[in-house]
């Protein structure tokens, strides 16, 4: 081993869904919304101004900020925004969970909780789900230095109501709470209701999702003004300008086009719904989800073959190779037209 080897630090990283680079594929893998951005997007895309790129963008975010909390019915202070709902949530980690006692978040959960964890060398303790892997509001009623669960949660898609995620903050008044809403638009009631009630709860959403822009990298939390306040001291010691010219712009369009967000996201509610019938006659057994995939475990061929024989025929899905879910894929809900062939493989392969 060299000298500076020794200094490099050392850590398990989250593994993404797969990217594949090849064309005629139906990619079910990674959550992503089958619907292009709405037309305002791309009329906003196009009316960016050349000049601005050479600039450093605003680094308050403000135009965006303004947008967001304008929806949202809060102030421009109670909101922060990053690259992504995972940039948005390590600052949290960076910001709130320096305590000695251990954060607390589900043994089946989002997979990039432990890792931000590792990184930023946060200790942890994951807090078992019962058997039919619903969060239990008990468990988080101990001693801990931080809390963070998603809603729905990931990969189940299982929600909670929004009276078991106040028993959830109430129950730690000492410590930041934050839901990961990155499912929330669909199916499931926001935890923002609560926000107003207490200050030390954080909800975290993300444009990955229910709008449509994934590739541009917009996450946002809205909280109380002390908690939000704390974040940008964090932010603007770490990197000033997170959120870039385009992302800004982007972004703001996105919530001036609430009809295209409705219309999208009940399509998409309906087509999960449709594909849970579906699934159930090919044999598949699942959580109820309420999110944009469906975490499902056929009765008696092995996840690993599906997930095996539909990559053959160019359909990705996701499978997770570990203990207590090995059996299960998560599918994302595409268009009806990808579900439909993704229905007649899976007849093919568990017939």
């Amino acid at each position: 081993m060299k000298a500076w080897e020794k200094n490099v630090r050392k850590v398990e990283p989250y593994v993404p869904g797969e990217q594949p680079k090849i064309d005629g594929i139906i990619k079910l893998n990674t959550n992503e919304n089958p619907y292009p951005p709405s037309e305002k997007v791309m009329e906003a895309l196009k009316a960016l101004e050349n000049d601005k790129m050479r600039l450093y963008p605003d680094p308050e975010a403000v135009e965006l900020r303004d947008e967001i909390a304008k929806k949202y019915g809060t102030k421009r202070e109670n909101v922060f925004v990053g690259v992504g709902s995972d940039d948005v949530i390590s600052m949290c980690y960076m910001t709130f969970f320096n305590s000695d006692k251990p954060i607390l978040f589900p043994n089946i959960s989002y997979s990039f909780y432990p890792v931000w964890a590792d990184v930023h060398k946060v200790p942890y303790k994951e807090v078992e789900v019962g058997p039919n892997f619903e969060i239990i509001v008990d468990t988080f009623k101990q001693e801990n230095g931080g809390i963070i669960f998603p809603n729905p949660n990931a990969p189940t898609g299982l929600s909670l109501g929004l009276d078991a995620i106040e028993q959830i903050v109430a129950s730690n008044q000492d410590s930041v709470v934050i839901v990961d809403e990155a499912y929330v638009d669909f199916g499931t009631e926001s935890a923002l209701k609560l926000v107003d009630k207490y200050d030390n709860l954080l909800v975290v959403q993300t444009y990955s999702k229910s709008r449509s822009l994934a590739g541009m990298r917009i996450g946002f939390a809205i909280g109380n003004v002390a908690l939000i306040n704390a974040l940008n001291d964090v932010k603007f010691s770490f990197n000033s300008y997170t959120m870039n010219y385009t992302s800004i712009k982007l972004g703001v369009a996105v919530m001036d086009d609430w009809d295209y967000f409705e219309e999208t996201r009940k399509k998409i509610i309906a087509t999960r719904e449709r594909s849970k019938e579906e699934l159930t006659k090919l044999g598949f057994t699942f959580p109820d989800s309420k999110a944009n995939f469906i975490f499902a475990s056929h009765k008696t061929v092995k996840a690993e073959y599906i997930f095996d024989e539909l990559k053959k025929r160019k359909i990705y899905v996701r499978y997770f190779k570990k203990p207590l879910i090995d059996s299960y894929l998560r599918i994302t809900i595409g268009t009806d037209e990808a579900m439909d062939k993704l229905f007649e493989a899976l007849r093919e392969i568990v017939a």
